[in-house]
């Protein structure tokens, strides 16, 4: 799948978080990103709530 550019605002202690995540797991910040979004999304569609 084609990938997009997407910019927001995130609080400095979760990033930095992410961070230390991404170092300790060997991943990148971008596919932690991923992960979260489709682990959301996925909680939200179990509830129902999209399709």
């Amino acid at each position: 799948m084609p990938k997009k550019t997407f910019s927001t605002r995130v609080a400095e202690d979760r990033i930095k978080a992410l961070k230390h995540l991404a170092v300790d797991v060997d991943k990148s910040l971008g596919v932690l990103l991923e992960e979260a979004i489709t682990d959301l999304v996925k909680k939200y569609e179990k509830k129902g709530i999209r399709s």
